[in-house]
């Protein structure tokens, strides 16, 4: 960025912040169609087994009740509800209904009716006989021999085997001074949106099938709609209301087969809109993990072999298992000198919720234990884990390992320490003792995500921009705004482009009849590439204007320059308004000014964090207190300062409750025992500590204005740096999260 930007590097606002403040955005759950009926799922009550049969009759009876669908009358087309294009070849095992039931929560049928508590007494009424089967929760208990499998003879529990590797691992343990190896816990967890799913599937006599639907991917829902019901895609449109949150929870295809299923039998518009009980079992969760990490050392703190082995509970269905996975087998190796390296994942199917995507894909279960054991290990070779960290960081412009464009973990770490004010509060601490009933302790955590899926699927998005009479724009974007401002970012970037205010300009989102194709919004592509997309179109709709202005100054389009306030002027002194442009080549050429442009991602670039957290530990009861809190984050530039410090704070949230408080808890029956917003304990407002944040700018090249993102990253290094903070203040190593109060009660106790 030169300095001479108008709008990009300022802060704004959301851009339509004033419509939900004030309560007149409608979201899919307020959208009320004429004759539309309320679906509600029938979902398994035990975790393995396959339906016998159901009974209906008496749900038929009910006044009310208008369609009821089920596992024995709809497609048994085997899909991935992850699917994001028309050739993605990922293993597809869940259909839209389960004749063999995996896990509580897997759905078997569903019933539209007028009122959705009749749906829901409807469902009460329902009998369901399975033959039930042995299950299997824990993903070791999955891999030894005789256990049972879950979709045998068709892909085993163990999904497959993704590695990386760099250098000579077993030769870099064999020169190391030190070796460590531990293993590690982390949890199932929800994405916990404010807006639980919901869909509304409407199908006309014409044969199109309609859906207004909560989703990250328009064009991933209608492929799979397409797939599972035979249709062809014309005849699927897919569009996205405003999402209320998603985090990786709205990719795939969940309800939107369900809500089809039932406005295709029942010929009306039919709502799915579940509640948070089933929300947390019926959708997808974050993949638990099982980690092994193994760490060669030299006694001056230099990592000389790395090893991580991971074992990845991908629930019930393959899903996203693989792809996480993949995700996750290039992330550690990102920040680090290290010469010799080695990542092995294994998805596991167990009979638990599905997991699939949520915010950090995989990031999260690999940096926690990772930057947990570091902290051990600097704490017994006596380093402060900061130096630790920066003695096998990458510099800037690393290209010795993995080029990563303009690395600076280094300057987060550094700058963080400065910030949080690491060192006089480690020299309070020891001052002041640390063995009373009260205790204090200091962590920090760095963390890197990577900025959209360059080099694993094709990461491109289309626009097309249209000038109005006024001189006005409307941007058609595949964009699916999540609250996170990726369309304001977009409308910012036009609006610098060409001279006018991001008011100036109109989106549409994501719209399969309407917008162009995008890959969908995940992976940390927001800013790093649909942001370069906006530049991009509207360079071309800059071209479209010096083309229509030449012919009305008569002048050559090399000699107009743009001015501020929508205007085009001559190098001798003349103007004119966008709109007069646009008039003159209608008047003219009877032609519009609209452009429509694609961008793809041009290079695979990483973004970094480091997190510290200070904490009070009570011995007695086991709470932990966040007290403080830093992070610095590398992001290229700012785009937009308002949303970057959004982003970051929110993920901060997100990972201190993976830290200390959120898990899905199961029994041993496989039923959730805390489905409640009471008993799944999320940090609220009133936990949350004094929040410091800094961004690292440094030019990235290949970003827009050269940004990078924070999205996902943004939570990556919390978890650990409140983890290790406990560690700090207990006095001991912990090797599972989340860390409540009877984890520290029985480890004092011992």
């Amino acid at each position: 960025m030169d300095g001479n930007t108008r709008i990009i590097g300022t802060g704004r606002p959301i851009h339509d912040a004033k419509l939900k403040v004030t309560g007149e955005i409608r979201y899919t759950g307020d959208m009320k169609l004429p004759g539309m009926l309320h679906g509600k799922m029938i979902l398994s009550t035990v975790a393995h087994g396959r339906v016998v049969s159901i009974d209906t009759a008496e749900a038929e009876k009910l006044p009310g009740v208008e369609a009821i669908v089920t596992c024995f009358d709809t497609p048994d087309k085997p899909y991935n509800s992850e699917m994001r294009f028309i050739d993605h070849e990922i293993p597809r095992t869940e259909t839209v209904f389960s004749r063999v039931v995996r896990h509580v929560g897997d759905r078997i049928g569903a019933v539209a009716a007028t009122d959705p508590l009749i749906a829901e007494q409807a469902v009460r009424l329902i009998k369901v006989e399975y033959e039930e089967r042995p299950a299997v929760f824990d993903v070791r208990e999955a891999l030894r021999e005789g256990a049972v499998q879950l979709h045998e003879g068709v892909v085993p529990n163990a999904v497959g085997e993704i590695r990386q590797d760099r250098g000579d691992v077993d030769r870099g343990f064999a020169e190391a001074d030190v070796v460590y190896e531990d293993e590690y816990e982390t949890p199932v967890v929800a994405q916990m949106a404010m807006e639980n799913h919901v869909s509304i599937a409407q199908y006309d006599s014409r044969g199109k099938l309609t859906l207004h639907t909560s989703t990250q991917n328009v064009n991933g829902v209608r492929n799979v709609l397409s797939y599972v019901f035979d249709l062809p895609m014309s005849r699927v449109r897919v569009i996205k209301p405003p999402l209320g949150g998603a985090f990786g929870s709205k990719i795939p295809a969940v309800l939107e087969p369900v809500a089809a299923a039932l406005a295709m039998k029942a010929h009306k518009p039919v709502k799915v809109e579940l509640k948070r009980k089933d929300n947390f079992i019926a959708t997808k969760t974050r993949h638990g993990a099982v980690v092994r990490v193994k760490t060669g050392v030299m006694k001056d703190g230099t990592i000389v072999a790395h090893e991580i082995d991971v074992l990845l509970n991908t629930g019930a269905y393959v899903a996203s298992g693989l792809n996480v996975a993949m995700a996750m087998s290039h992330k550690g190796f990102k920040p680090f000198k290290i010469p010799n390296m080695r990542f092995r994942a294994v998805p596991v199917l167990t009979n638990l919720p599905n997991a699939g995507a949520m915010r950090g894909y995989g990031s999260p279960q690999l940096f926690a234990p990772q930057q947990m054991q570091f902290h051990k290990i600097a704490g017994e070779l006596g380093l402060d884990m900061n130096d630790f960290l920066v003695k096998n960081l990458l510099e800037p412009d690393e290209t010795t390992y993995d080029p990563t464009g303009n690395p600076r973990p280094i300057d987060c770490v550094v700058k963080g320490r400065e910030l949080f004010g690491w060192d006089d509060k480690k020299k309070a601490i020891e001052d002041a003792g640390n063995d009373g009933e009260i205790r204090r302790g200091i962590g920090m955590a760095l963390g890197c995500h990577g900025n959209g899926v360059f080099g694993a699927h094709r990461d491109f998005i289309g626009f097309v921009l249209k000038m109005n009479d006024d001189g006005t724009f409307n941007l058609m974007t595949g964009t699916h705004d999540m609250g996170n401002a990726l369309v304001t970012s977009q409308l910012m970037a036009i609006a610098e482009e060409l001279g006018v205010m991001p008011e100036d300009i109109e989106p549409v989102e994501a719209d399969t009849d309407v917008t162009p194709w995008n890959l969908g919004d995940y992976s940390s592509r927001g800013i790093f590439v649909t942001t370069n997309a906006a530049i991009r179109v509207a360079q071309a709709m800059k071209e479209r204007i010096f083309e229509a202005a030449a012919g009305l100054f008569e002048v050559s389009a090399q000699d107009l320059q743009l001015g501020e306030g929508g205007t085009v002027r001559t190098a001798d002194g003349r103007s004119a308004t966008f709109s007069e442009v646009l008039v003159h080549a209608h008047k003219v050429f009877q032609k519009d000014l609209v452009v429509e442009s694609s961008y793809a991602s041009e290079a695979g670039r990483t973004s970094y964090g480091a997190h510290f957290a200070e904490v009070e530990v009570n011995m007695a009861t086991g709470k932990v207190t966040v007290l403080d809190y830093a992070a610095v984050h590398d992001v290229g530039q700012a785009i937009n300062r308002l949303s970057l410090e959004g982003q970051l704070e929110g993920g901060i949230q997100m990972g201190l409750g993976y830290a200390l408080s959120e898990s899905m808890d199961f029994d041993d029956k496989g039923k959730l025992k805390n489905s409640t917003l009471k008993k799944y304990k999320m940090f609220k407002a009133s936990d949350m500590p004094p929040i410091k944040t800094l961004f690292i700018e440094e030019y990235e090249p290949t970003g827009p204005y050269g940004g990078k993102s924070i999205g996902e990253c943004a939570t990556v290094p919390s978890a650990p740096a409140v983890a290790n903070a406990v560690a700090h203040a207990l006095g001991r190593a912990l090797h599972t999260i989340p860390v409540r109060p009877d984890m520290i009660r029985s480890l004092t106790d011992k």
